[in-house]
């Protein structure tokens, strides 16, 4: 992936020690969270439209991904996207797109993959916040995770964690969740936003399985 720092991303205690690529990938797992957990404000919109090159300009999968998203993001309208956000993973009564993992890793039992998860993250020292109320295995907190777990380094024993939680909980998943906000969603944006998330998660993938 190329190392380029994304814009606007919140900060993580430590981070200054990261390579440029793991700083890249702290970055990414921040911003991609944003979008899966809201949709975007104006602020968000014009960051992203201010860096359509920021992955550069040749034609690698995530650059092209990156490009079409930076593009649409330029004209497009918040509060029109916070509504299709919502019509895709919040709905009346049942969203279109379940924004939970364990939904796409188990045809039953989602309830002991949470109650894994739950411990996996009470042993990472991580918590709840005090004002979330989205389950676990929701996407956005996974991603969240992920970004705290890149944020702690690049030695053997941190690629080890990282690979054990993303092959664990998002692997499985992204292929078919990403699949289908591709036909729920109404606009380019989020259509954009699952294709990042495809291309970029293929990229993980890949690179965890040579470790």
């Amino acid at each position: 992936m190329n190392a380029t720092r994304l814009p606007e991303a919140p900060a993580t205690t430590g981070e200054s020690a990261l390579s440029e690529e793991d700083q890249a990938r702290v970055d990414l797992y921040a911003l991609l969270a944003r979008l899966f957990y809201a949709g975007p404000d104006r602020a968000l919109l014009d960051a992203l439209a201010r860096h359509e090159d920021l992955f550069g300009t040749n034609d690698v999968p995530l650059g092209q991904a990156w490009r079409s998203l930076a593009r649409t993001a330029r004209n497009a309208d918040p509060e029109a996207l916070t509504l299709e956000y919502d019509s895709i993973f919040v709905g009346v009564g049942k969203a279109r797109v379940t924004p939970y993992c364990s939904h796409y890793l188990t045809p039953t039992g989602h309830e002991r993959i949470v109650v894994a998860l739950r411990d996996e993250l009470r042993t990472l020292g991580l918590a709840r916040a005090g004002d979330s109320h989205e389950p676990e295995d929701h996407v956005a907190v996974l991603c969240e995770v992920m970004r705290h777990l890149v944020s702690l380094g690049s030695d053997d024993h941190a690629i080890g964690g990282q690979k054990q939680f993303f092959m664990r909980y998002i692997s499985g998943a992204y292929i078919q969740l990403t699949d289908e906000i591709l036909r729920a969603a109404a606009t380019q944006f989020y259509r954009g936003v699952a294709r990042v998330t495809r291309v970029y998660f293929d990229v993980e993938s890949q690179s965890f399985e040579m470790v």
